[in-house]
């Protein structure tokens, strides 16, 4: 029997260590990359084609939402299974959308995760213990009764942060709202802060996520 390709991408060499450790215990699956971001995870997965992806969201130079949709780009047969500290609603849309078939939190034990390997390689979509319940709430929960977006944001702040969304550059929305490019960037440093997430990318897909831009 082939093993099943796992790749795991994660910025803590302990953690990627660790998932490594346990992984190679088991017969069935074989470990062929270790990425420290979303880049390394894409210039990766070129090359070992994995069949499932344990994917961190809150990395350096590219997070775990933008990877995941560009991955599955790549590699369309792959299985991405995020495995993140991040269990707020917001996350766990914008990682749904983006095309993952698993959401674990990384207090989830060891077998757990060979679980979670074993049920997206069926074919199903699987949420971790601490998030199936918040998933049942998300589609309880109607729309209007649900808080408006990124309430912590000025007008200009989420005027910036629909257009970082949508694709346009600091210099385009500079142009768009009359402002400098500088004044733009200090908005968007401020934006990151407030809405926490690590850049643009992470920015544009909790945007996306809450309804705000267009997908490209």
């Amino acid at each position: 029997m082939t093993p099943i390709r796992v790749m795991i991408v994660d910025d803590h060499a302990m953690v990627r260590d660790g998932l490594q450790a346990l992984l190679t215990q088991q017969a069935e699956l074989a470990v062929v990359g270790l990425a420290a971001d979303g880049i390394e995870a894409l210039q990766m997965a070129r090359e070992c084609q994995p069949d499932v992806v344990l994917m961190d969201l809150g990395m350096p130079r590219m997070g775990g939402i933008e990877a995941t949709r560009r991955l599955l780009a790549l590699c369309p047969t792959a299985a991405v299974i995020v495995l993140t500290m991040s269990d707020d609603d917001t996350s766990l849309l914008a990682a749904m959308r983006s095309g993952a078939r698993g959401y674990l939190l990384k207090e989830a034990d060891g077998h757990d995760v060979i679980a979670a390997i074993h049920t997206v390689m069926g074919g199903q979509v699987l949420f971790g213990q601490g998030v199936a319940a918040s998933v049942l709430q998300l589609l309880d929960d109607p729309p209007a009764r649900r808080d408006p977006p990124f309430k912590n944001l000025s007008n200009r702040e989420l005027q910036i942060l629909q257009l970082v969304a949508s694709g346009a550059t600091n210099p385009g929305i500079a142009r768009q709202l009359n402002i400098s490019t500088k004044t733009v960037a200090n908005m968007l440093s401020a934006i990151l802060v407030k809405i926490e997430v690590r850049d643009r990318a992470e920015a544009a897909a909790k945007a996306h996520a809450a309804g705000l831009g267009a997908r490209n």
